[in-house]
């Protein structure tokens, strides 16, 4: 994997898939560029794909205390190397991350996102705000691998699966990650959609959610679609927050070619 430097220093892995105009992935918790490889190969047939190791995971570094801003400053770092604008899809609270450094002034021809975790109504939200101070407090006293269980449980995850997880080869993987976890959460604030914030979001986007996905998440990515000038939402047939890669992969080309950068190309 090539690297580069955030600008507070910390080096950020990122690695290159294919030729063509600029697609960078952003994963969601507990993920890696490895992750992301298999959407990358599909979608770098037409597109140059950046996958990137965010920070504190994988092959990248990590320099305290968190901030959001330090995570935009990564990605812009990211996109820096691929130079000019650049295009990108977020999974869950990378989509949440995309969201936010666009917001911030990072250049986007178009924004893709898919469940970025954000939270509707009064139940979930206070149910958001408990399970942050759970969080903290898991990671205060060094319980990693509570922190991952209460993550995948907060996911759907049944309590059989993540025992059995727990004896598998990725678990020592996903512990390594766990402080990430509070990355994740400040991502998406007290949960809710920041609306005033993405009311000044000029890339077209596009909100996808999974046909299979809770009633949470549909509400959450048509308020999230409603929020943003240039958003349309899409509801992808019998996905789950499991999203499989040849599934969205077909929607993201579709989507991504619009952009100017492909137009001139050709």
């Amino acid at each position: 994997m090539d690297k580069t430097l955030s600008r507070d220093g910390t080096s950020i892995a990122y690695r290159r898939h294919g030729d063509g105009p600029p697609v960078i992935l952003v994963g969601g918790a507990l993920s890696t560029a490895t992750d992301e490889a298999p959407l990358a190969a599909v979608l770098a047939r037409r597109f140059t794909v950046v996958t990137y190791d965010r920070r504190g995971r994988g092959a990248s570094g990590d320099s305290g205390p968190y901030t959001v801003r330090r995570e935009i400053e990564d990605l812009a770092a990211v996109a820096a190397r691929v130079g000019g604008s650049v295009s990108l899809f977020g999974m869950l609270s990378g989509g949440a991350l995309a969201l936010e450094a666009h917001a911030a002034g990072l250049p986007v021809d178009l924004l893709a996102v898919y469940e970025p975790p954000y939270a509707q109504g009064a139940e979930h939200l206070l149910r958001a705000s408990r399970r942050t101070a759970l969080l903290h407090r898991l990671l205060e006293r060094g319980d990693r691998a509570g922190a991952v269980e209460l993550h995948l449980s907060g996911t759907g995850v049944p309590p059989e699966t993540i025992a059995h997880m727990r004896r598998a080869p990725l678990w020592p993987r996903l512990e390594a990650m766990a402080h990430t976890l509070a990355y994740d959460d400040a991502l998406v604030g007290g949960g809710a959609v920041p609306t005033e914030r993405f009311a000044s979001l000029t890339a077209r986007t596009l909100v996808v959610t999974g046909g299979f996905s809770t009633p949470q998440a549909h509400g959450t990515t048509l308020a999230l679609a409603a929020a943003i000038p240039r958003a349309r939402h899409r509801t992808l047939t019998g996905q789950t927050r499991e999203l499989a890669p040849h599934v969205i992969a077909p929607v993201l080309a579709d989507f991504f070619g619009r952009a100017p950068s492909l137009r001139t190309a050709f």
